[in-house]
């Protein structure tokens, strides 16, 4: 009998999502066979994050898209429907510098890309909008755009080695001669590092 309740409310989930939006939902899409949330935003001017946050129902791999199901692809005042989508070899400054965006307006409009934009893959819809569009998570934990999906190719290969970072007023560490272990008034307080 639980069961059955919890299958039950999970199955309703989508159903209520788009109930819950209904009132300010501007636009819809019924879901086909075969769609997937980066093909239906390439194709309605969506952004995959916007897709996936209007439609809280939406797994975080998009595996539970139902032909038949009705969406929402954008909310009154909150419907970016400049988009790009990425290509292989894209990187976040290119894709601002083809757009005339700054990197601000670009992480506003797509918050589920990285400050080092290296989760961007290939296929993804960015909002790349001059101003900002961006619709609120439903909650601060759930990003669901943020997941990429297993099928997606990466933009770039990821750097295989990390700049160390170096402060020149850093003191090289040396072992103190012998019998002279003393003498540390010489050697800065952390705080004046």
């Amino acid at each position: 009998m639980f069961a059955r309740s919890v299958v039950a409310a999970f199955v309703a989930v989508p159903f209520v999502a788009s109930t819950a939006f209904a009132a300010s939902c501007t636009r819809t899409y019924t879901v086909k066979e075969g769609d997937w949330c980066d093909t239906i935003s390439a194709a309605h001017n969506v952004s995959t994050y916007q897709l996936s946050t209007v439609n809280p129902g939406i797994d975080a791999v998009c595996h539970n898209l139902n032909p038949g199901s009705t969406l929402c692809l954008g909310t009154d005042g909150e419907d970016c429907t400049t988009t790009h989508v990425v290509t292989s070899g894209e990187s976040c400054d290119g894709i601002q510098s083809v757009y005339g965006i700054n990197s601000t307006m670009l992480f506003t409009n797509n918050p589920q890309l990285h400050a080092d934009c290296s989760n961007l893959y290939t296929g993804e819809v960015l909002c790349v909008a001059s101003a900002a569009h961006v619709v609120a998570a439903p909650s601060a934990t759930s990003v669901t755009a943020s997941v990429i999906p297993t099928t997606a190719a990466p933009t770039k290969a990821a750097p295989t080695t990390v700049a160390a970072i170096t402060s020149s007023a850093a003191p090289a560490t040396t072992s103190a001669p012998a019998g002279d272990e003393s003498d540390d008034e010489d050697l800065p307080f952390c705080d004046e590092l």
